[in-house]
């Protein structure tokens, strides 16, 4: 009998762990499109970052996003047991903060006199061309954005798989997220190293002897720069994507509205979609940036006024 029972046992384990492995590459299709936009989003945190430092940072962003998702999976579960239109409304303020960021990075591009100057740009470049300071001071607050960022697109791909496995038990999809929170944060993270240490291993390159590696290297060093700057680009674009989405999909009449308008395009449907969540992602990011814009304006009258008194 007891021999049986292990067999029994035994075979339940088996059918679980197959059902998880289903359900794990359905969740991983399924979230396949955020997880673009997180690589691009990480790898454009480290810009700016002097060469020797990139790794470092990147590895204490990692470990941030491990942190993240050890509280999001316990608590996206949670949630979803107990009062699951809760997940909509905190996914809605990651959405806001998302394209919030996004649209401050473009107009402190575009329009560097509409804002107020950004100190940290300014002092990261005086810390970078001064050896005596010590950057890791400086990096803390740029790896606290970028954790707080991977928080959101975490929070939106555990969503995601959580939907994706909504017909499971407790235990299977506590395995699923879990599998999937492991494998795209070493997966990310591995490839935002890579990727940075590109211009690093085109120097290698040319260092070592033969034509074809030196070629190659010189290709590498070249590529890096341009790679770091689609990077940055895509990463501001994926802000408005992600926040946009999560912003149309909250909203009904928005979403109703794009996809109406998405589906006269026909076999570009799919685009459409996203660059209308694009466009309102920015136009409600910079309605956002214009709020705390006049807000800190007031607030800064204020403290004059008061000071002069």
């Amino acid at each position: 009998m007891a021999g049986a029972s292990l067999l029994t046992l035994l075979d339940d384990i088996s059918v679980i762990l197959d059902d998880v492995s289903v359900m794990t590459k359905v969740a991983a299709k399924k979230t396949a499109g955020v997880l673009g936009d997180d690589l691009a989003l990480n790898a454009e945190q480290v810009t700016g970052v002097k060469a020797n430092r990139e790794l470092p940072v990147v590895w204490a962003v990692a470990k941030g996003s491990f942190i993240n998702k050890l509280i999001l999976v316990p608590a996206a579960l949670l949630i979803s047991a107990i009062y699951p239109p809760l997940i909509t409304i905190l996914l809605m303020c990651g959405g806001l903060f998302l394209v919030y960021e996004g649209a401050e990075k473009v107009i402190h591009r575009f329009w560097p006199h509409a804002l107020p100057d950004d100190e940290e740009h300014a002092a990261r470049l005086k810390a970078n061309a001064d050896e005596r300071v010590d950057l890791v001071a400086f990096e803390k607050r740029k790896i606290k954005g970028a954790i707080r960022t991977d928080f959101i697109l975490s929070a939106e791909i555990i969503v995601i798989a959580l939907g994706s496995t909504a017909s499971a038990t407790l235990l299977q999809r506590s395995l699923v997220l879990s599998i999937l929170a492991i494998a795209i944060t070493i997966g990310i993270y591995g490839l935002v190293a890579g990727i940075v240490k590109i211009d690093d291993l085109g120097l290698h390159l040319m260092e070592k002897e033969g034509q074809f590696n030196q070629k190659v290297g010189e290709v590498l060093f070249a590529a890096a720069p341009k790679l770091m700057k689609f990077l940055s680009i895509a990463g501001t674009l994926a802000m408005f994507l992600v926040g946009g989405g999560i912003l149309v999909h909250g909203i009904g009449f928005l979403d109703h509205g794009v996809e109406d308008l998405a589906h006269l395009t026909g076999v570009f449907e799919s685009f459409t979609t996203a660059i209308l969540n694009g466009v309102i992602g920015f136009i409600i990011g910079a309605i956002i940036v214009a709020i705390f814009t006049i807000v800190g304006k007031i607030r800064g009258g204020d403290d004059k006024k008061s000071v002069s008194h």
